[in-house]
């Protein structure tokens, strides 16, 4: 017999599942046997109307599609819980969750920052412009309103908001910050969100903090003065 080889696509989801597994496994040792003993219970108690009421065979089928949904479901979300325990204080958490909202979001990280590593990333969306900063609650709010500034030139009327992420006072933890973009009002349609997204490829970029430490004077160092023959 010839062996047939395996379908590439599902060796990669069955690698993602025991990787999510893995990790599943680090942050809370008894979250797969709750998936396992949910499934596992949708699927008794299916088995048990069945025999009380005579249609087990239409209850079999029935309890083993629910208890396979059950279980995937509360994997998923003790999967979303553990990359968030992850990448929870890591640098690039956020544009790494901004990464992964669904419904049209464009998201481009890192689009202002300084040499204290306090990064600003933007997704443009429905709700219009919103920037995400990482960093120092003292020292992003001036970064989040020099890109605001930088944004409104071309932005005009379309609502920008602005958060921080972290577990400061007034930041928002990584793992709610999914929630709190998808609960922002829709204030664009698709053609408008579109348009938003040219003109921001249109603006200049930012410009970066220079690198190596700065003159202790504060002041930049004077060029050389020419030599004349």
């Amino acid at each position: 017999m010839v062996n047939t080889p395996a379908d590439p696509a599902s060796m990669g989801r069955i690698k993602q599942l025991r990787m999510a597994a893995g990790m599943i496994r680090q942050s809370n040792r008894w979250a797969l046997p709750i998936v396992a003993l949910a499934g596992i219970g949708v699927l008794v108690v299916c088995l048990v109307v069945g025999l009380a009421t005579g249609l087990l065979y239409a209850f079999l089928p029935l309890g083993v599609l629910g208890g396979f949904l059950a279980a995937m479901i509360l994997f998923g979300r003790y999967a979303q819980s553990a990359q968030y325990s992850a990448i929870e204080g890591q640098p690039g958490a956020a544009a790494a969750i901004l990464q992964t909202m669904r419904g049209g979001w464009t998201v481009t990280p890192a689009v202002a920052a300084n040499r204290n590593l306090d990064v600003v990333h933007r997704a443009v969306g429905k709700p219009g412009v919103v920037l995400v900063g990482e960093g120092s609650p003292s020292r992003l709010p001036s970064l989040l309103a020099a890109e605001k500034k930088r944004i409104s030139r071309v932005a005009l009327d379309v609502p920008i908001y602005d958060m921080q992420v972290g577990n400061e006072e007034g930041q928002v933890p990584v793992r709610q910050l999914q929630r709190k973009i998808m609960r922002l009002p829709r204030n664009l349609k698709g053609q408008a969100v579109a348009e938003l997204n040219f003109r921001l490829k249109a603006l200049p970029p930012a410009l970066q903090a220079p690198k190596g430490p700065m003159p202790k004077s504060g002041r930049m160092p004077k060029p050389p003065r020419p030599r004349y023959r």
